[in-house]
Parts: C-alpha cells; sequence; structure tokens
C-alpha cells in the first residue's frame, strides 16, 4: 500500500514540474535552484515528459507488474533448480559414501576370504605331511617287520635244517656205524647251513 501511494505521489509531483520546464525554459527566466542544469533545456524536458508519460502508461497497463512478476517467476525457477542441484549433490554425496562403505566392506570380505583360503591351505599342506609321514612310517614299519620276520623264518629254516641234517647224520652213524670221519663231513655240513 506505500509502495503504491509513494509511486502516485512522485507521479503527481514529477507531471506538473515536466510540462511547467519548458514554459520556465522558454520564458528564458532563470532555473529554478532545486533544478539540476540538464534539465533546463527544452528538448531535454521534451524527452523527459515523452519518458514520464510513457511509464506511466507502462505502469497503468500492469507492464511492471508484468516484469516483475517475471522476474519473479525466474528467481523461483532458479532457486529451485538450485535447490534441486543440492539435493542431487546430496544424493549424489550419499551414493558415493555408501558405494566407498560397500568398497569397503567388501575389501574386507575379501581379505577374509583370502586369509582364511590360505590358512585353510596351510592346514591341508600340514595335514598331507602329517598323512605322508604316518604312511612311511607304517611303510617302513611294515618293512622292518617283514625283514624280521624272514630273519626269524631264515633263522627257523637254517634250524630246521640243522636238526635235520643231524637227524640224518645221527641215522647215517647209527645205520651205518660210519666212521669219525663221515661224522666230521655231516658236522660241517651242518656248520655250513647255520652260517
Amino acid at each position: 500500500m506505500i509502495k503504491r501511494m509513494s509511486q502516485k505521489l512522485f507521479l503527481a509531483m514529477s507531471i506538473p514540474v515536466s510540462f511547467s520546464l519548458p514554459a520556465w525554459a522558454a520564458s528564458g527566466g532563470d532555473r529554478p535552484a532545486w533544478l539540476p542544469e540538464f534539465l533546463s533545456h527544452a528538448s531535454t524536458n521534451v524527452a523527459f515528459a515523452a519518458l514520464l508519460v510513457f511509464l506511466f502508461i507502462v505502469w497503468r497497463l500492469g507492464g511492471f507488474k508484468a516484469i516483475t512478476s517475471a522476474l519473479d517467476n525466474r528467481a523461483k525457477t532458479i532457486e529451485t533448480q538450485l535447490n534441486e542441484a543440492r539435493d542431487l549433490r546430496e544424493a549424489a554425496a550419499k551414493l558415493l559414501a555408501e558405494t566407498e562403505r560397500e568398497q569397503r566392506q567388501a575389501q574386507k570380505e575379501i581379505d577374509a576370504i583370502l586369509s582364511k583360503a590360505k590358512q585353510d591351505s596351510e592346514a591341508m599342506i600340514k595335514e598331507a605331511r602329517i598323512n605322508l609321514q604316518n604312511r612311511m612310517d607304517r611303510r617302513e614299519a611294515l618293512a622292518e617287520a617283514r625283514i624280521r620276520q624272514a630273519e626269524l623264518d631264515a633263522a627257523q629254516d637254517v634250524r630246521r635244517a640243522a636238526a635235520e641234517m643231524a637227524l640224518k647224520a645221527s641215522k647215517a652213524i647209527l645205520v651205518n656205524k660210519a666212521d669219525k670221519a663221515y661224522f666230521e663231513t655231516a658236522f660241517e655240513d651242518v656248520e655250513k647251513i647255520l652260517n
């Protein structure tokens, strides 16, 4: 309301002044002290009056309202675009932060998987070495047992052969009543078998 009153007051004061200025200029009188130098020329006064009339017509037709509303609409559009850009920037920042967090989480999971795989492979290698060593020990023990058994079997075979030879020699001695040379030959044969 105050704005409207100030516009009306401005027009009410400027219109009489603009029309009286050419009269002062034509009379050849001194210009008033409050009047600027450039307004004391007749052509300037006419141009100024025409400008005031033009501005008045524009004002009455609502031109200023149209200009101010267009500027206000443009300002609102720019403000809306700025808000949208701010929202998009915030959303992009959130998305970036989320992506970085997911990337860090994925890296942690990858590191954990690799660490677990390394531990598992080391455990499998250790277990394989232990199993291989156990198999080698069992085979070695089995081989040693077979060797001992073979030695025992061989010793038993030698004893059996010696006993048979002794039995044959004693039979031969008893049956043939052989001489002492035959007994010594049989004894040497037993010694050969035992060695």
